[in-house]
This record gives C-alpha cells, structure tokens and sequence, in this order.
C-alpha cells in the first residue's frame, strides 16, 4: 500500500499503537527511539492531511461566494 493511500483514521490508529509500544517498560531504548521517530512522522502526516483538507475546504467556500 503507497503511503498517499493510506487514510487519516488509520495513520492515527498507528500512532495509537505506537504510543502503546512505548509504554513498555521493557523496550530498548534503540527500539523506543525507532517507535518515537515513527510516530513523530505518522503525526506529522495527519496534520498534513488536516491542513490540506482545511485548505480544500477554504477554496471552496470561496468559490461559491
């Protein structure tokens, strides 16, 4: 599955996983700081996705004025 496919309800079910992992008390602290980065990254893709639905949105209340 391409990265552009994948939604924004499943790109913060990931991070809810990887939070999750993170509370392990018993993971490395290599392996904590691999989940870090990729929940930072699935955070930072959904906020993207938020922004450019906002912006989409914008345009088109604009566009029926």
């Amino acid at each position: 599955m391409s990265e552009e496919k994948v939604s924004f309800e499943k790109k913060l079910e990931d991070a809810k996983k990887v939070l999750e992992e993170l509370s392990n008390p018993e993971i490395s602290l290599a392996e904590g700081m691999k989940k870090y980065k990729d929940g930072l990254k699935l955070l930072q893709d959904a906020t993207k996705m938020i922004e450019d639905a906002k912006l989409e949105y914008t345009q088109l209340q604009s566009e029926d004025k």
